[in-house]
């Protein structure tokens, strides 16, 4: 395996991206701000890299050349300043300078990836996480195919990263631990915030049955906490699992037929699911994507030739269904590389990226997830990229979400939040003064937000929606006078100001 050797060109690529995107606030930026996508760079464009960095609020896309590429296993994490940390395409893990990691090699073993040596094509095949109260500990799960009639894992691995070692580019210090044996679906592994705001859910399922594997993530390490039969029986698939951002509802969806999408409620404290609900979508079988809208009400599901949204708040959630978009018929950058509907992933800006099925130059995006029915703003390959894009959305849980405040596990003295003076303090804008481009650095917050911008003399210049979750927000007062400016952010009865400088 390649062990630095595109490290200059990186790093370059990297000093460019800071440069050009200025100084941040205290403000967390970081941990799933960074999508890194792509093939690797041994081919000329447009093979090579691709980011999606949202640092700056708004989608930026990079091209990098580094060694290593990504295809529907994809998993990555930043640090709290939104700088890349490492990465994996399920058979080794890569540092930030985009090569192998010391030790990082032979994830995986076995003859499924011996087949796929430059990156699996497993969806949530990966998941990383922070290991709690283990500032610079990382810990992976990950698995393969080890049976390739049936197309299912015998065992769940785990691998832990130490980020201090190599001169802070990190080490693979344990590596394929079997923490969990059984013939298991493959990928769909998800985690989620348990509501005392320190440890982990993770979750996998067991293939031909109803039942769910519950693992527990804690500072003493990962224990097997249960099982719980629950929902549709699921046999081989390629589908997707996620929870809604506030970690409270529980999505599956793979369309084929006895299947398709379950809806569950989800309790932080005790790791249960709860009150299923069944969806059947009767279209082409085979869908694979699911992503919640970031006010955690809207599920949407996309179904290879179709996209479907679902009010999770609806009385009967079959009947509340609505297709907002058919594949429209097209090819890029030719056929037979259709755009159709693949993979889904919430960003931080608020909106949905699902990938087209194929190793095209497109993404699709869903502009304003949080509206009902056609509202949401579905745009088909509305995103184009410089390079070849296999479907290589990272597996992203909330990693911002806290304790649920005032319940039974609420016992570590976690706070889920700020108070006034404390968020007043926090939002900053960059770069102040600025020529009426500017981005607002704010901690995340749970709720729909809005931004409200007027000059010295009250009037209203501009208003906009800031997405739950987000952490950055991009503004742009065209065609406004040189003068100062109050910007005021509010969120439910909770509001800060702060004063930016228009200059000419």
């Amino acid at each position: 395996m390649k062990r630095r050797m595109n490290s200059r060109k990186v790093l370059h690529s990297a000093l460019v991206v800071l440069l050009l995107q200025g100084p941040f606030g205290a403000t967390a930026q970081g941990l799933n701000n960074l999508w890194l996508g792509g093939f690797d760079s041994d081919g000329p464009p447009p093979f090579g890299g691709v980011d999606l960095d949202f640092r700056n609020g708004s989608m930026v896309i990079i091209t990098v050349s580094r060694a290593i590429g990504y295809r529907r296993t994809s998993a990555n994490i930043t640090d709290a300043s939104g700088s890349l940390l490492f990465s994996t395409n399920g058979t080794f893990v890569a540092n930030a300078l985009g090569d192998t990691m010391l030790n990082g090699s032979g994830l995986n073993p076995g003859s499924y990836v011996d087949m796929y040596p430059e990156g699996i094509a497993m969806p949530q095949g990966t998941l990383i996480l922070p290991y709690p109260e283990n500032a610079s500990t990382y810990l992976l799960f990950h698995m393969t195919i080890h049976d390739m009639v049936g197309l299912y894992a015998e065992q769940l691995f785990l691998t832990t990263i130490d980020m201090t070692l190599d001169g802070g580019l990190g080490a693979v210090v344990s590596k394929n631990v079997p923490i969990l044996v059984d013939s298991l679906n493959t990928g769909r592994l998800t985690a989620v915030r348990h509501a005392n705001g320190r440890d982990w859910w993770v979750f996998c399922h067991k293939i031909d049955t109803d039942m769910y594997y519950r693992l527990l993530v804690t500072p003493t390490g990962v224990s097997i906490d249960g099982t719980q039969s629950i929902g549709a029986i699921r046999h081989a698939d390629a589908g997707q699992v996620c929870f809604s951002p506030d970690g409270s509802k529980f999505a599956y969806y793979w369309g084929e037929a006895g299947e398709d999408l379950d809806i569950f409620q989800f309790d932080r404290c005790s790791g249960q699911f709860f009150d299923p609900i069944y969806a059947p979508i009767s279209d082409y079988d085979g869908g694979i994507g699911a992503a919640f809208s970031p006010n955690s009400r809207f599920v949407y599901v996309s179904s290879i030739y179709d996209v479907y949204q679902f009010d999770t708040q609806a009385a009967d959630l079959a009947a509340s269904m609505v297709q907002i978009a058919h594949w429209d018929s097209t090819y890029s950058p030719f056929p037979p590389f259709a755009t159709l509907f693949d993979i889904a992933q919430l960003a931080q800006d608020g909106k949905i990226y699902i990938s087209t099925g194929n190793g095209t130059d497109k993404l699709h995006v869903i502009h304003d997830p949080d509206e009902p029915g056609l509202a949401c703003n579905m745009e088909q390959h509305g995103i184009a990229l410089p390079r070849y894009f296999s479907n290589s959305l990272p597996n992203h849980p909330n990693y911002h979400l806290g304790p649920i405040d005032g319940s039974v596990c609420d016992s570590l003295g976690i706070t889920n939040g700020l108070n006034e003076s404390m968020l007043q303090e926090a939002v900053q804008a960059y770069p102040n003064p600025s020529s009426g481009a500017f981005v607002l650095s704010y901690p995340e917050q749970p709720g729909v937000g809005e931004l409200e911008v007027r000059d010295l003399n009250g009037r209203l210049v501009q208003r906009e929606r800031i997405p739950a979750w987000s952490q950055v927000h991009r503004v742009e007062l065209e065609g406004e006078a040189a003068g100062l400016y109050q910007c005021r952010l509010q969120w439910g009865t909770r509001a800060v100001s702060l004063r930016v400088v228009v200059q000419q």
